[in-house]
């Protein structure tokens, strides 16, 4: 996990410990940093960030040592996820009963099994949820949420190929206030294919839903597509957390930190298996730990 990204910075602090006193040395290893964080799936403004905040501590003089080096990398990472903030999902479902999730996401990335994982999550913290396929016109997608609803015993409401999505959710709503479910995870469509037609559907369903709560899901493995999904669907409608997922096998490392940068919102979940347990609460220390061991 994380493999690139931890060699990068490796490579570069066991390269500058030398040579901490020559600043032009000093730059032109940073220089080769940054082009080594962009391989690794760090969005160029971002790298572009992390070299300037450590240029400016080499020149305030607060890099004198391998630790000093060390110590600032680390604080630069961490400030990065500090102004995206931080959200607890449950919290968030405690205060708004019922809590109304929308997830956001293009096709392929694990959003429906991310939704059966938040289920399950949050039956676990003593909610009663109810899944709802609002993905209306995809081939198998309401068939994949049953699925998943088989498997946990988590009910999903289902509408008509082919209909309205906010009305399915609308209707969901309904549906679950005569139920008593406490918590709703609202699937949305994400074809691949970007267009006008899916902005406005996603619109139509926020406006008509008014979520307490909008979680994009990407998948780390696609690196740069990741951060520009999360740039569209956070300009189409809003994002208020991030669920990466297949971190397990995901070597670059630099997704998290570019998102966490760009939306300025934060990273509340790594995906890092398959099973309906394997999504963990993303922790930028362990994240920061893992790329930056001592």
């Amino acid at each position: 996990m994380f493999k690139k990204i931890k060699e990068a910075f490796r490579k570069f602090i066991d390269s500058a410990s030398s040579i901490i006193f020559s600043r032009e040395k000093l730059e032109s290893l940073i220089d080769e940093l940054k082009l080594e964080l962009v391989a690794s799936d760090v969005a160029y403004e971002v790298a572009e960030e992390i070299s300037a905040r450590l240029l400016k501590a080499v020149d305030e003089g607060l890099v004198k040592s391998r630790e000093d080096l060390q110590r600032v990398l680390k604080n630069i990472l961490i400030e990065v996820f500090e102004k995206a903030g931080s959200v607890n999902l449950l919290d968030v479902a405690r205060a708004n009963k019922p809590c109304k999730l929308v997830f956001l996401g293009v096709n392929g990335v694990g959003k429906t099994t991310t939704i059966a994982k938040v289920a399950v999550l949050l039956r676990e913290n003593g909610f009663k949820p109810l899944m709802v396929a609002a993905d209306t016109f995809r081939a198998g997608a309401q068939e994949q949420l049953k699925i998943h609803s088989e498997r946990t015993g988590i009910p999903v409401f289902t509408g008509k190929y082919g209909s309205d999505p906010a009305s399915v959710a609308y209707d969901a709503i309904q549906f679950a206030s005569s139920r008593g479910f406490d918590a709703l995870l609202i699937d949305t469509a994400g074809r691949m294919h970007v267009d006008v037609d899916l902005v406005n559907e996603l619109k139509k369903v926020v406006r008509i839903v008014k979520p307490h709560f909008k979680i994009l899901v990407v998948d780390a493995l696609t690196g740069n597509d990741a951060i520009e999904q999360a740039r569209f669907f956070n300009d189409a409608v809003g994002v208020d957390g991030v669920v990466v997922t297949k971190v397990d096998a995901y070597e670059q490392g630099g997704v998290p930190l570019s998102i966490a940068y760009i939306l300025g919102k934060p990273v509340i979940y790594a995906g890092v298996g398959q099973g309906y347990k394997d999504l963990k609460p993303f922790n930028v220390y362990e994240y920061v730990n893992k790329i930056l061991p001592d």
